[in-house]
């Protein structure tokens, strides 16, 4: 896999711009149909085999990682500038691994 200069690797980018419309998403308003897709709990029987790896359940396995939670996400995504800090902390690899993510 060819890397250009001053380019991130694709997950690299990808996790960025995930985390960034996270905290967008998080600063509007609770009644907001974005902010409610983000809470949606599907009702009834789930499908045999694997579950699908869906948006909710990256971003709760990746709060898993920083010892974190919905609120304190919310809180944190309020400051802007502290939020990009975050995200950038979240998003930079060192040597191919993820850094292990922690809240301040």
């Amino acid at each position: 896999q060819k890397e250009r200069k001053n380019q991130l690797p694709v997950e690299e980018e990808i996790g960025k711009r995930r985390w960034k419309w996270i905290g967008h998403t998080l600063r509007k308003s609770p009644n907001c149909i974005t902010r409610q897709a983000l809470n949606f709990n599907p009702e009834g029987k789930q499908k045999r085999g694997r579950p699908k790896n869906t948006l909710r359940r990256e971003i709760e396995t990746d709060m898993k990682r920083m010892n974190s939670n919905w609120k304190e996400l919310e809180r944190k995504s309020q400051d802007r500038v502290g939020w990009r800090m975050l995200v950038r902390d979240i998003c930079s690899s060192t040597t191919g691994n993820r850094r292990k993510l922690i809240l301040k």
